[in-house]
């Protein structure tokens, strides 16, 4: 007997939309292939979470799965007509053609380009199931845009162009990539939803680029010229004079770049003040000096 696919996602059979989404996401997240490399087990729950996520995250699957309509792998659940038992023999109790010419334009009536009369019978097709996967792209592919060739945890390789832009839980669709269709129906789609690897001194805001910046004791003083990475390549920025850690610039267009749905991001930069790795005698000795001449208190609006 086929496992309930609401227990498989540990959700109520009255879960909304987003109860389910959730239970899906932090399943996927634990059980996905590229967080256990190599077991099996994980691997097997989440090729059925995905199956099952595949049908109760679809408002239309979820509907004709609650109502037996199809079965737990998306199947078509089999049922027993009346003309079954009419066809049992002849001169059975149910036997009669009566009411059975008019049922091919019924049928397709019904099931429009779906269904079409063959030879006395129904050709009845039906669209294939969508696929869901999980997939981590690079925080640069992301940002940029690429093509990659990855393979899924069921073991179909799909090429899959990234868009420039891409954000953490976009979801990418592969037209005719998912399961195939019955009886001659279309294929269903590949529907990716990609997560976002983070990046060691990068961070989305947005459409933004954020980026913490060292910049050292003279150049937050004094000011001036420095070089400052992006991800298009490094580029001049000046610190304005008497900078403390916390002063916020910001570089045009070197965020995200621009979609049909927003414009292209900036940079952000944060400026961090950080000291040498080790304070030399001559250092110490002007600051002691510079301090016992030049007194503050930058505590002094916090009341100490």
């Amino acid at each position: 007997m086929a496992e309930d696919l609401y227990k498989v996602l540990g959700v109520k059979r009255d879960a909304d939309a987003d109860e389910i989404r959730k239970a899906y996401r932090a399943h996927a997240k634990k059980l996905h292939p590229d967080v256990n490399p190599g077991d099996r087990a994980a691997e097997d729950k989440f090729k059925k979470i995905s199956a099952a996520y595949d049908i109760l995250g679809d408002p239309d699957k979820r509907k004709r799965y609650d109502a037996g309509e199809i079965d737990a792998e998306g199947h078509e659940t089999p049922r027993t007509y009346y003309r079954e038992y009419a066809d049992a023999g002849a001169g059975g109790p149910y036997r009669s053609t009566a009411g059975f010419e008019d049922l091919g334009d019924i049928f397709g009536d019904l099931f429009g380009a779906r269904g079409a009369r063959r030879g006395g019978g129904f050709d009845i097709k039906f669209r294939g199931n969508d696929t869901h996967y999980v997939l981590t792209v690079d925080f640069l592919d992301a940002l940029k845009g690429a093509r990659k060739r990855v393979t899924m945890a069921d073991g179909k390789a799909l090429d899959i162009t990234i868009p420039p832009g891409l954000s953490d839980g976009q979801v990418l669709r592969l037209k005719g990539k998912g399961m195939p269709g019955v009886g001659g129906g279309e294929p269903g789609d590949a529907l990716i939803e990609a997560r976002i690897s983070a990046h060691p001194f990068y961070r989305r805001d947005g459409a933004d680029v954020v980026l913490e910046l060292p910049v050292t004791v003279a150049e937050a003083a004094l000011g001036g010229k420095i070089k400052v990475p992006t991800p298009w390549g490094a580029v001049s920025m000046t610190v304005p004079p008497n900078s403390n850690s916390g002063t916020t610039l910001r570089l045009k267009g070197k965020g995200a770049p621009k979609t049909s749905s927003r414009p292209a991001g900036d940079q952000i930069v944060r400026l961090r003040v950080v000291l040498p790795d080790r304070t030399d005698k001559d250092f110490a000795a002007f600051l002691r000096d510079w301090q016992e001449s030049h007194p503050y208190n930058p505590r002094r609006n916090m009341g100490v």
